[in-house]
């Protein structure tokens, strides 16, 4: 299959799928010199982009390429999730309003919801009406926010886009030159979209040769016909029309960015923690590019946690929070505290003012004004405790949650709860809870049995160690 990669894991992504014997298209510059090779710029079947928050990858395309893309790329990790979008990017929804905002509305796709802005739709939309939209930009299921929705449905089909209601032939570059050269092709081609559909060329198809274009206008002709099928019947919602492509979301935990780390290596110069560097922020992206660009080669060796730390955070005094993901794709945000210590060897100690109400989980005891918790992280370790005091400094109970390795970001402590969890009550008593719950989790197909065994032999040596 054709495979379009981009974003900070594009070097060890594209080594990845090249030595499954897949292609590479629409490379960039730097890879090119990188690989020094000559990627084809031809229509690609999937697309694999850096999520915003740098924390995994979107695979986006044709379904069964999806599948098989999503197959490998999940196999790089143990701490690697991965989640099938109810609501794919170029899906077609008969959405109902539930919502109305300041700029746009809430909408209710079935099984999830979206955002559509009113600039995006003919006419005031209310709460109670239906509306056909299209998945403009889907959302990974940690990410805070919804689904971008339009009300304008497109043909969209690598390459090309095929607009309704629309005539002639646009593309998206600023070489005029350019432009006309590859509009003037376009009366060449083979392919017809259907009556009444306008032809959108991406910029990469300025590149591409006949072969290509022919075989992008051909798959946006399908697609359009599909949706011209159905674009007639009336508005039924809330309920999916059409989703000629599919999107699945990747999380790579600590593992997996090492993993990538070394695919990388082979490639290019790659310091230990490159990845991992690179998923903080732009600025430590940035750094991470200065010092390889210093380097002639990389080094064998530990992740630099208290270099890049040092230069990022945390660092005592920061407010960080806590991202407590879980295998089903949710991200809990456990509020924020003082980091209070942090030390060379990985360790990040945040300190948190509890307010009243209710009592700490599995440790029965009441939550009561003025209480303190205090967690230590330790960067790539797979499991925290927390240590719960009372206003007089009096143990109330220790708490340790095992998830997948940590890793310390400047903002936030960042892993993926595993359920099984160990306490110490405040009068010695040690107890494993949760394993129920981590059963369900691998029944339902949200952890593998592979990570729940790992989880569950680090439940048993912290049982073991907390008894002694």
């Amino acid at each position: 299959m054709n495979v379009r990669v981009r974003g900070i894991y594009t070097t060890a992504v594209t080594r990845l799928f090249l030595d499954a014997g897949h292609d590479v298209v629409q490379a960039s510059g730097p890879i090119r010199e990188r690989f020094d090779a000559d990627f084809e710029s031809a229509d690609h079947d999937v697309a694999v982009e850096t999520t915003r928050d740098r924390q995994g990858v979107g695979v986006t395309g044709k379904p069964d390429a999806v599948d098989e893309a999503t197959d490998l790329l999940s196999d790089l990790g143990l701490d690697t999730f991965e989640w099938a979008d109810l609501a794919p990017t170029g899906a077609v929804f008969d959405a109902r309003v539930t919502e109305t905002l300041g700029g746009g509305a809430v909408c209710d796709l079935g099984e999830t919801d979206g955002y559509l802005s009113y600039g995006d739709v003919d006419g005031r939309v209310e709460v109670g009406d239906e509306v056909r939209v299209q998945v403009s930009e889907s959302a990974p299921p940690w990410a805070d926010r919804r689904h971008d929705l339009t009300g304008d449905v497109r043909a969209i089909a690598g390459l090309a886009t095929l607009e309704p209601d629309a005539e002639g032939v646009r593309v998206d570059t600023r070489d005029e030159a350019a432009a006309r050269e590859l509009a003037g092709m376009t009366d060449l081609l083979g392919g017809d979209p259907p009556d009444g559909w306008g032809i959108r060329w991406h910029r990469d198809a300025v590149d591409a040769d006949m072969g290509a274009l022919n075989d992008a206008l051909d798959r946006a002709a399908t697609i359009a016909a599909e949706l011209d099928a159905v674009l007639d019947e009336p508005v039924d919602g809330p309920r999916q029309v059409a989703s000629p492509t599919a999107t699945t979301w990747l999380w790579f935990g600590r593992e997996t960015r090492f993993e990538l780390d070394d695919h990388r290596r082979a490639v290019e110069t790659t310091m230990p923690g490159h990845h991992r560097t690179k998923a903080a922020s732009p600025k430590a992206s940035a750094g991470v590019d200065l010092a390889e660009a210093l380097c002639s080669s990389a080094e064998e060796g530990e992740f630099p946690f208290d270099v890049v730390t040092a230069q990022f955070g945390p660092l005592e005094g920061d407010d960080v929070g806590i991202g407590h993901g879980k295998p089903d794709g949710r991200l809990i945000e456990l509020g924020s505290g003082e980091v209070t210590e942090r030390d060379p060897d990985g360790t990040v100690e945040i300190r948190r003012q509890m307010s009243g109400g209710g009592t700490y989980d599995a440790l029965g005891v009441d939550r009561e004004s003025g209480d303190v918790a205090v967690t230590k992280f330790r960067e790539g370790r797979w499991w925290y405790p927390t240590v719960y005091r009372d206003d007089d400094g009096d143990v109330k109970g220790t708490y340790v949650n095992i998830c997948t390795p940590v890793e310390c970001f400047p903002d936030q402590i960042r892993y993926v709860d595993l359920h099984v969890d160990v306490v110490k009550h405040a009068d010695g008593t040690v107890e494993r809870v949760d394993d129920d719950e981590l059963d369900e989790a691998v029944a339902a197909g949200h952890i593998t049995e592979e990570l729940a065994e790992k989880a569950r032999s680090v439940a048993s040596s912290l049982e073991s160690a907390l008894s002694g």
